[in-house]
Formats: C-alpha cells, structure tokens, sequence
C-alpha cells in the first residue's frame, strides 16, 4: 500500500466518523494527507484550513470542535510540529473536546537512527489523551481511525469525550503518482452545527419538596439547564459567564461579594449548594464549596474530564428528580433577599464603574457583556472576572459564550476565537487582555486566500498582566518590599504598538480610552475583522476593586436590614 493510498482510506474513515473540518499545517512527512485531504475538499466532502504555526492550528481545530460539538482534526508533519500541538491537546483533555490528532511519521527503519525531523511521537500526549495510536507505513489505517474517533466522541463507557491522537507513518513516494490529478471540484456542503442562546422551561417545583436556603451555583459549560433548575425550584442563581446560564428571573449580579451577606453568621445563612458545570473564577466560591458545614451537590449526568472521582467534595448526582431531592425548594423570603441584594450590588458596581469615566477592566467587561450577540469568548486572566463581576444578568441569554477554561490558560486564544467565529458562521466577539492578545498575535495571520471570520477583537491595553495586581503579589508590590521585581516579573510591562500589529496582519483597527467611546464603538456593525484596542490604566485598579467591595456590602447590607 502507497502512502497516498493509506492516506485516502485515513481519510475516508475520518469523513465517515464525523470529521468535517481538518486544519492543515505544512510539512513534507503529512504530504500524503494533504494531498488525500485536498482531493477530498475538490469534493465538498470537508472544509481545510492552513495555517503555518503549528500551535494555532491546533487551538483552530479546539474551537473548530468547540462551536460544532464535532470531533474536528489538525494535522502536522513530524518532528517538533507535533509537539507545538501539546497546549491545545491539555486544554482539549480538561475540556472534553474531541480534537483529533494527526500526526505524521517517519516509517519504523528510520526511527532511532538520527533522521532528519524524527523523535518519539507515540504518546507523546501521555495522560492528556483518550486514545493514541501508530500506525506502521503501508498498514491499512481504517482500525485505528474508527477506534481513535469512538474514544474522540466519547463512545466507551464511563469516558469523556476528549482528543486523540492518530500517528501515521509514511514510507517514500510522499506525493501523487503521475497520472494522479484532483477530481473536479464540485458544490460545497457547508456543514454547520445550530447553535444558539438556549433557554429552557421545568415545571416548578413539588411544593412536597421541603423549603431550603439553597443557591444553585453555575460554572463553566453548565448550560441552560442549571437556569430551568433555579428557576422551578425558587432558588438563587450564581452563574458564571461561561456558564451560558448568566441569565433569568434568578440571576444575581456581582454574587461573589454577595455570598459575603449569607454566611454563616448571617441572618440567612446558606444550607445547600446545588452545582452544574465547573466552577472556575472565585474564591468566595471555592470557599463556600470547601465548607465542611454546607452539604453540595454536583450534577453530572454524563461523565466529565475537569476532576478525577473521588477527589471532590461535592455528592455526585446524574439526575434531576435526585438532585430535587437534594435541593429542596426555596421560600418567597429567600429568594427575594438575594434578589434584593442582587439588586442592589448591581447598582452599587454600575454607579462605581460610572464615576470613572475613563475605561476599566469592569466596565469594558459589562459594555462588551451587553453589546454581543452571537458568539462571545472570553480570554483568561482579567476579561471573564470583569464580566462576571459587572456583567449584569439578562432576561434572556444574548450570546453563545465560550472560554478556554479546561486549563484557563492564555495561549491560544486568538486561535480558539477564529475557529469558533469560522464554525460558526455567525459575528463574534472576542475580549482578551494586551498579554493574552500578544501571546497569540500569530493568531492573526491567515494565508492568502484562507477564510477570514466575522470577529471584533476587543484588547483592554493596561500595558501588562493586571491581575496579579488584584492577587497577593498586589499587595507585596504596594509594600514595596521588593522594589520592581513584581512589576517586571508579574507585570510583564510592553511597549508594543497595537496599531502598527494589526496594520502588518492586514486587520482593521482604533483606538478608545473611555466607556463612551467604546459603547460608540460596540454599537457599530463590522465585517471580516477589527481589533478596538481599550487604553486603560492598570494602576489604580487594585483600588478600584476595593471601592467596589464596599459599596457593595453596604449596599447589600442596608437592603438587607430593611426588609
């Protein structure tokens, strides 16, 4: 068997388990795949993307699989291609994404003996994949594909959904036999999985269910489902951004200062916690759950991959009718005084953040919060804590939001974003910190002739890594202890120049430095992609936090005290 022929059958077999989109990065060693992959786009039988830098090829197939729920593969030669593909791979394993890898190989009588481009790639991925396998040049390669797209989409029992890794060996010749030619090209199929802002509707609650102070807490990829459960029971709804449940008559705005108003030596202290998804973003939350005192229950009805068994307090439920049970209802007086106190923490940030009329971390992240439709993701590190520290909660979802939050790490995000807004085919926004967007400008580069995404890329440019100053580091920074060592080792402070980036990757841009502007800027439609670049001052946000803790709690507590 030819290398191009076992390509073909890999192919074959990929289209048939479900692949629809396949990021190519260049090499020789994959050349057969290219070719068997270039045949089979002539056809409209799969969508290719290329991209030159092998680490934003793999965070284009992530968000690729993200947006379609469809396992979605990437492709690279041998060598250290393979391994630029290690940080999506992680986030893919955390996240369960069916990112399907396909690496090329050099055949079995080269390995070891100092060819050219040519180390140990089986298993390079370890742990961080559900199933990995090398197949010899000149196999037929059906077997193992099929396998490797079972274990991608979760079909073995008791196992997430998660990537893969398919190493192919391939023996010279590496391209088409000469009388080999692409068929004609025929319609594309345009494959796109509908997805959209989903709300849902429960019957209420039994009013059999006993009356409990509960709050139902909504972590990442929750979903719908956690704002139906709130909603029918009468609980308060604590949800993160990318929880896509931050919405609904139970939402409560600014929670994690709120939570402070129901502790345990409070008036209405909190009994129970009902969680859906993974809680990622607060310590306030980490710590309710850590109370040995506050019995918390998780619902997971499939398997997930964030935690290992075992190693989590929360009491595992897989069905609604138990974690009913657990939940209980709650009174009319409980969930209005988190309803209150939800009100009122809202205003108290709002009238906060409108006193600074230049442009903040929160602020850019409740403009952006309330102006995006479609799809909306949101980088690590400062962006999705202002939204979900100003975001106030809708009445109906407005944006399908995504975040990187299996390993919330900051690489890849301009990647993850363009697969997300190409797979989706619709406009989508992307806010990102000056760090997270310097990381990964490699993002910005698509070859001539590669299809270019709908997406508004919103930078808040505070000149470095803010949030470090709203952790500890903040404070030993403040003392001044250690002269500049924070500044420059967690501060990372730059002086690149946005515009004359975006000019050299051909994106649109401009500049705002206050919250009118960027509202003016927000509002205005957009095609193909524009970079609106937040100039703000990160020195002073350590402060601004702490006006906005107190006028909080006091806020919460006078509405509390009242009623």
């Amino acid at each position: 068997m030819t290398a191009l022929d076992a390509a073909r059958i890999a192919v074959a077999a990929l289209l048939l388990e479900g692949v629809r989109y396949v990021v190519v990065a260049p090499g020789s060693r994959s050349a057969p795949m290219a070719y068997a992959l270039a045949e089979a786009d002539a056809m409209g039988r799969v969508e290719l993307l290329v991209r030159v830098d092998e680490r934003d090829a793999g965070f284009t197939a992530l968000g690729l699989a993200l947006v379609t729920g469809a396992p979605a593969a990437v492709l690279t030669t041998s060598g250290t291609a393979v391994g630029n593909l290690l940080p999506a791979v992680m986030e893919a394993n955390h996240a369960a994404v069916p990112l399907v890898v396909i690496s090329a190989d050099r055949p079995v009588e080269l390995r070891g003996t100092g060819a050219n481009q040519t180390t140990m790639q089986l298993d390079l991925f370890g742990e961080h994949v559900r199933f990995a396998a090398d197949v010899p040049a000149g196999s037929d390669p059906r077997r193992a594909v099929e396998t490797a797209l079972s274990a991608a989409t979760g079909a073995f029992e008791d196992t997430p959904p998660g990537p893969v890794q398919l190493n192919l060996a391939f023996r010279d010749p590496l391209v088409p036999a000469p009388g080999d030619r692409l068929p004609p090209e025929s319609g594309r199929r345009v494959y796109r999985a509908p997805r959209g802002p989903l709300a849902l509707d429960f019957p209420p609650a039994s009013e059999s269910l006993p009356e409990r102070r509960t709050v139902v807490l909504a972590g990442h990829d929750a979903g719908p489902v956690a704002e139906a459960f709130a909603r029918a029971h009468g609980l308060p709804l604590l949800a993160e951004p990318s929880s896509n449940a931050r919405f609904g008559p139970n939402a409560v705005g600014a929670y994690r200062i709120v939570l402070d108003a129901f502790g345990p030596e409070s008036a209405q202290p909190i009994e129970r916690v009902v969680l859906f998804g993974r809680p990622t973003l607060s310590r306030p939350v980490s710590a309710l759950l850590a109370r040995a005192d506050v019995p918390s229950a998780l619902y997971q009805p499939v398997p997930v991959a964030w935690y290992e068994p075992g190693r989590r307090t929360e009491l595992p439920l897989d069905n609604l009718a138990d974690l009913a049970d657990f939940a209980g209802r709650g009174s009319t007086a409980w969930l209005d005084a988190w309803l209150l106190a939800g009100a009122a923490a809202q205003h108290a940030v709002d009238l906060a953040l409108a006193a600074v009329p230049a442009a903040t971390g929160p602020a850019v992240g409740a403009l952006v919060w309330e102006h995006s439709r479609g799809q909306l993701v949101l980088g690590s590190s400062n962006g999705i804590r202002d939204v979900d520290l100003a975001g106030a909660p809708a009445a109906e979802p407005g944006a399908t939001i995504f975040a990187n939050r299996g390993l919330s790490g900051i690489d890849g995000t301009l990647a993850t974003a363009t697969g997300i807004a190409l797979g989706g085919r619709q406009e989508t926004t992307v806010l990102l910190g000056d760090v997270t967007f310097l990381h990964d400008a490699g993002g910005l580069l698509l070859g001539a002739g590669e299809a270019e995404p709908t997406l508004r890329i919103v930078v808040l440019n505070d000149a470095g890594g803010a949030i470090f100053g709203l952790l500890e580091h903040g404070a030993v920074d403040a003392a001044g202890r250690y002269g500049t060592a924070v500044e420059r080792l967690f501060g990372t402070p730059h002086n690149v120049n946005l515009a004359s980036l975006a000019a050299a990757y051909g994106v649109a841009h401009r500049s705002v430095s206050t919250t009118a502007e960027l509202a003016a800027a927000l509002a205005e439609p957009w095609e193909g992609r524009s970079i609106i670049e937040v100039h703000t001052d990160r020195r002073g946000l350590r402060e601004l936090h702490a006006r906005i803790r107190a006028a909080v709690g006091a806020a919460v507590a006078g509405v509390l005290a009242a009623e």
